[in-house]
C-alpha cells in the first residue's frame, strides 16, 4: 500500500513539475516577445525623431524667416 501511495505521489509530482516547466517556458517566451516589441518601438520612435529633425532643418533652410 505504501509503495502505491509513493507511486501516485511521484506521478503527481512529475505532472506538476512538467506544468511548472511549461509555465516557465511560456513566461520566458513572453518576456522575450515584450523585449523585442520594446526594441522595435524604440527604433521606430528614434526613426521618427530623426526624420522630424531632418524635416525641421529642411524647412528652416527653405522657408524665409527661418532661424
Amino acid at each position: 500500500m505504501r509503495s502505491l501511495a509513493l507511486a501516485v505521489f511521484l506521478s503527481g509530482s512529475a505532472l506538476l513539475i512538467q506544468g511548472c516547466v511549461v509555465v516557465s517556458v511560456v513566461d520566458t517566451a513572453a518576456s522575450l516577445a515584450v523585449g523585442a516589441v520594446g526594441l522595435v518601438g524604440d527604433a521606430a520612435i528614434g526613426t521618427v525623431k530623426v526624420a522630424g529633425k531632418v524635416v525641421g532643418a529642411t524647412a528652416d533652410a527653405i522657408l524665409p524667416g527661418g532661424k
